[in-house]
């Protein structure tokens, strides 16, 4: 460290304190990698971001929670050194608080992208230095920790999230009818994975097909507005989540979330999940966008008032069709993002613990009533909210179907290259992905 004299006494400090302690240890500090992951939701939840954006910054926010814990627990341990992200962990100190290190990296995050809420970020990081020993074994962590973020932020700065752009509207058979912004998510540079446009999906049914026709029969009935269905508008709005909500990658956050307080994870294993979960989230986001780009294809609810233009001879059109969802959706069908989103995460999640049938409780932002709902397992979790569109009557089979399966094939290539040990077997050779 720059200052071993004052490295030795934070040492002392510590110990001591630790010490006099005895029989009655101080209160544990405070979890930062829960608490700025619930500043970043609320984040979006007050900004009304859209789930690109909203994966992005959850995104941001983790990595650089992970590249401060892990540069400081990586630096002079190689047998627990692990790949960083961003920021390489020669850069970290020596010896310095892994909590501080965290709590200043997302601040400095969420700082920088949101100035505007500045006061409450730093009231929540003053907060969280408050309950740590002074010294410089804390103040050594907050440093580094600004620094992580800071260059978090540089990396990201010109990622592809911005400018905004819109696609046009379109026309005619089996064309999306609205023009829809934020296409520009569709060159989002990844975090993880080597090539987004690897898992552009491979187009939904040709309108003339069987298949269409069936896919279109189902939306037609299970999707039906007009078809009262408790249940199934129940389960629509539970996986809702639009704007002004944490969006679907911030309830897969608070699973995450939830699961890792279930388990007693420490913050480098927390701080690790949460990357790995946040990253299989954000790099789904440009594949999403570059596949509703590319096909463009309409939703369920053009294509039933529509359906005599479609040339084929086995849908019937129904003009005056709505769907249960109360609204078409707001960017071409294919595929559903809800889906890549979640099945992403479920992956991330299944292979970090090694184990898919780990169950959950969740209420998600927009749950009915705010009443949870439990699951048997990630893949559970993520079958239902993929459902959950066609039930809606805005998604049809294969666009569920499809974004489950790339949303699956990025958290994998996640998982096989990103924080592994670099000496030894790596955390994720054995587990079932």
């Amino acid at each position: 460290m720059r200052r071993p004299f004052a490295f030795m006494m934070s040492l002392l400090t510590v110990v001591a304190s630790a010490a006099i302690a005895g029989a009655n240890p101080p209160a544990p500090p405070p979890d930062p990698v829960r608490v700025w992951n619930e500043l970043a939701l609320a984040t979006v939840r007050s900004q009304s971001a859209s789930d690109s954006q909203a994966a992005r910054l959850y995104a941001m926010v983790n990595v650089a929670v992970y590249d401060a814990v892990n540069g400081i627990v990586s630096r002079d341990n190689l047998l627990l050194r692990r790949k960083h992200v961003l920021v390489p962990v020669d850069q970290a100190p020596h010896f310095a608080s892994l909590h501080a290190a965290a709590s200043a990296a997302a601040h400095a995050v969420l700082v920088g992208e949101f100035p505007t809420q500045q006061a409450i970020y730093d009231q929540q990081l003053a907060a969280d230095l408050a309950a740590l020993p002074p010294g410089n074994f804390t103040e050594d962590g907050r440093v580094w920790g600004a620094e992580v973020g800071a260059a978090v932020r540089e990396a990201r700065a010109n990622d592809g999230s911005t400018p905004n752009e819109s696609q046009p509207a379109g026309s005619g058979p089996g064309q999306f009818r609205a023009a829809w912004s934020g296409v520009q998510f569709r060159n989002l540079a990844p975090f993880a994975i080597a090539k987004p446009s690897a898992y552009i999906g491979a187009g939904p049914a040709p309108l003339t097909s069987l298949d269409y026709a069936a896919e279109f029969a189902e939306v037609k009935l299970l999707g039906d507005a007009a078809i009262p269905d408790a249940a199934k508008l129940d389960t629509f709005r539970f996986w809702s989540l639009a704007a002004g909500t944490d969006q679907p990658p911030g309830a897969w956050l608070q699973i995450a979330l939830t699961v890792s307080a279930a388990r007693g994870l420490d913050i480098a294993p927390k701080a690790r999940l949460l990357a790995l979960v946040s990253m299989a989230l954000c790099d789904t986001v440009a594949p999403t966008v570059m596949t509703k780009f590319v096909y463009r294809h309409w939703r369920p609810a053009t294509a039933i008032r529509e359906a005599d233009t479609d040339d084929n001879p086995l849908t019937d059109p129904n003009p005056s069709w709505a769907p249960r969802a109360g609204g078409i959706g707001s960017s071409p069908e294919y595929w559903s993002g809800h889906s890549s989103f979640s099945a992403a995460a479920a992956t991330a999640l299944a292979g970090f613990f090694c184990n898919d049938d780990i169950s959950f409780s969740l209420a998600t932002d927009s749950a009915p009533g705010g009443t949870p709902r439990t699951y048997p397992s990630f893949s559970a979790a993520a079958a239902e909210a993929g459902l959950s569109r066609t039930l809606g009557g805005i998604h049809f089979r294969v666009g569920n179907e499809d974004g489950l399966a790339a949303g699956r094939a990025v958290a994998r290539e996640v998982l096989a290259t990103s924080l592994l040990r670099t000496l030894g077997p790596t955390h994720f050779g054995r587990c079932p992905l």
